[in-house]
């Protein structure tokens, strides 16, 4: 009967082990680990290379330079998100809005160094009122003392 002799010789090709040399050694295949979680880092480093390369800031890049660069953005992102979380709790928020980052970014001074010249759109300004513009502390007479002084000239 041929059939089971047809069957027979699929199944013993399909069982059979081939020894090519370079397999995994019966292992499985085994999961690809992307070059963030190699570094143990969130941004992706990955894709970082390839804005790296594609702009053309150098002929060469070593295989560092992404995993450095994405270490860095993800330190000041975690720093700027600290202190922006710090100040929405400080006005009894829970979520944060621009004018938190930005109260974040003026009142650090590294941060205001580094970002002095940027722009946060719907950010606001610093509360501050002039000294000269504050009314004036004065005690029972020395009313006129001060008004004569400005007389003066």
């Amino acid at each position: 009967f041929p059939f089971p002799d047809r069957c027979q010789s699929i199944l013993s090709r399909e069982t059979k082990p081939t020894m090519s040399g370079k397999g995994k050694g019966g292992r499985g295949e085994k999961k690809s680990t992307s070059s963030s979680a190699k570094a143990g880092l969130q941004f992706p480093v990955g894709r970082i290379g390839r804005y790296l390369r594609q702009g053309k800031y150098a002929t060469r890049m070593g295989a560092g330079a992404p995993v450095y660069l994405a270490a860095v953005l993800e330190y000041l992102c975690a720093e700027i998100l600290e202190l922006a979380g710090n100040a929405a709790r400080d006005n009894k928020k829970s979520r944060i809005i621009p004018r938190h980052i930005t109260l974040a970014v003026k009142n650090d001074e590294e941060l205001n160094k580094l970002l002095g010249n940027v722009t946060i759109a719907a950010g606001g300004v610093l509360p501050n009122i002039h000294a000269v513009l504050l009314p004036k502390r004065s005690s029972g007479g020395s009313k006129k003392a001060s008004l004569s002084a400005s007389q003066d000239y």
